[in-house]
């Protein structure tokens, strides 16, 4: 199997995670802080630039750490497939697991892949079913581009980052500082404990509402999945038709 294209500016990573340990470790001196602000403005321009024509998106979050030969890579790569059939560019975090396999889901149907991914201490190499991807040094920047360009968030099985970006997701359509876009759990038995938590103790307790909880919808079902795609993308034909008008200062690769 072939190796991906290596983009000059996404591979290898520009720095290592000192800056981000840094950047988070209290005050530093002005000039200092000044040219992290840079770089920070820097990297979301870059973002924008390499995905401002990628299509509508459908983000799909999960672990990087389930093997090729696990059923939840087989039902990502599924998933993929079908989020492609139903005309949504497929977008992850641009690593292994869940993330290749849902990008090789996108292939497998022809569809259009991409990648954010993000430095770590532990190299994490882009997968090799991606069409565009960008390598992000700060996590909090890559988040906002798996958001950004999305209609839908598929999310499943994962550890503590995919928790991080299901909350993320959900909490900004309660908050509604996003479109009521949905998010999507994929593998009943192993969300059923926090979906459970999230009823039986959250909404028991009065911190969010019912309405709250609804804002999830867990299924197996790839057919149900492709389903709810699909309306999305007719509910939002006239916003999806209205694309931005190519400039040059936007235009890369």
């Amino acid at each position: 199997m072939t190796e991906p294209p290596r983009p000059d500016d996404s591979w290898p990573p520009p720095r290592s995670d000192l800056d981000h340990i840094e950047f988070l470790d209290g005050p530093k001196s002005r000039l200092s802080e000044l040219a992290r602000i840079l770089r920070i403005g820097a990297e979301f321009f870059r973002g924008f630039r390499r995905l401002h024509f990628v299509g509508p998106c459908v983000t799909v979050f999960g672990s990087a750490r389930f093997p090729e030969n696990h059923s939840y890579y087989t039902l990502a790569r599924e998933v993929g497939r079908r989020l492609a059939l139903a005309g949504a560019t497929v977008m992850t975090g641009g690593g292994p697991g869940i993330m290749e396999a849902a990008n090789r889901g996108a292939r497998d149907a022809g569809g259009y892949s991409i990648g954010c991914n993000i430095t770590l201490s532990t190299e994490q190499r882009p997968n090799r079913y991606l069409d565009r991807w960008i390598t992000f040094r700060y996590f909090f920047v890559r988040k906002v581009m798996l958001v950004k360009y999305s209609y839908a968030f598929v999310v499943l099985p994962g550890g503590f980052g995919t928790m991080d970006e299901l909350f993320e997701a959900v909490t900004l359509v309660q908050t509604r500082k996003i479109d009521e876009f949905p998010v999507i759990l994929m593998g009943v038995d192993y969300w059923a404990p926090l979906l459970a938590f999230v009823r039986r103790t959250l909404v028991a307790a009065g911190t969010i509402s019912s309405a709250d909880a609804d804002l999830l919808t867990s299924t197996d079902s790839p057919d149900e999945v492709e389903g709810i795609i699909r309306r999305t993308l007719a509910a939002n034909r006239s916003a999806i038709a209205a694309r931005p008008r190519k400039i040059r200062l936007m235009m890369e690769g």
